[in-house]
């Protein structure tokens, strides 16, 4: 019998598929990827990762049992301090500082992206507040496995521990229970609840390659705005 995010990965397997062949993502593994391109992903990606802790958070609170609680409070935890960390080294190679990061201005797909994420996980309930993180930490890890698969790829001086850190085993764990967190929760719910959370899976990901796109492009809003840089 086929597992619920076996469904949603049938669904959102096309799209995934199109990360790995964006000039982005081809650009860390290869390491042909421009260092201003990779600062901009960089910079949009902390303050992202600022209200992804939040959706964690709000997991906590919608939680129904212990074990679901530990899960998302040990995803804040790795979130803030290794994700994060990851984010904060790559940052001291640039001369960037964390207060600088923190300060960093949402480009427009920054700000639609967490905010699509925000309103369904504070306005459902736990089972949407999975559907909402799920694609970018298992969308993350098929992406650093995927790349870690090429020769060198992990061994690169400058995108090699990017490639390790989103395909070791630490980052594989914590998203397989987000998988297996997600069918358990998907258990007993009508074709009608499960579609609402499948289109929050699909769309989360068309936001993933937007994520990409922006951060190839160094976009930030449609009109300029020199202080928002």
């Amino acid at each position: 019998m086929t597992t619920f995010t076996e469904r949603l990965f049938h669904r959102v397997e096309p799209i995934w598929q199109s990360y790995l062949e964006h000039p982005f993502v081809k650009g860390i593994g290869d390491g042909t990827l421009d260092k201003e391109k990779f600062k901009h992903w960089l910079k949009q990606d902390y303050v992202y990762l600022i209200d992804y802790t939040r959706l964690f958070a709000l997991g906590v609170t919608k939680a129904r049992d212990l074990k679901t609680m530990t899960l998302f409070g040990t995803l804040v935890h790795e979130t803030l301090h290794t994700e994060m960390q990851l984010h904060r080294n790559y940052a001291a190679k640039f001369g960037i500082s964390e207060q600088q990061l923190e300060e960093t201005a949402p480009a427009s797909t920054t700000t639609g992206y967490t905010s699509y994420m925000l309103d369904h996980a504070q306005r459902g309930d736990i089972a949407h507040v999975i559907a909402a993180v799920l694609t970018c930490t298992w969308s993350y890890n098929y992406i650093g496995r995927a790349l870690n698969q090429r020769e060198g790829a992990s061994e690169h001086p400058f995108y090699g521990e990017w490639i390790q850190t989103y395909s070791d085993d630490a980052f594989t764990e914590l998203s397989d229970e987000l998988i297996k967190m997600m069918d358990h929760i998907a258990e007993g719910k009508s074709e009608a609840e499960l579609q609402a959370l499948e289109d929050i899976v699909v769309r989360t990901s068309y936001y993933e390659y937007m994520f990409w796109d922006m951060a190839e492009r160094q976009e930030m809003w449609p009109v300029e705005d020199k202080k928002m840089k």
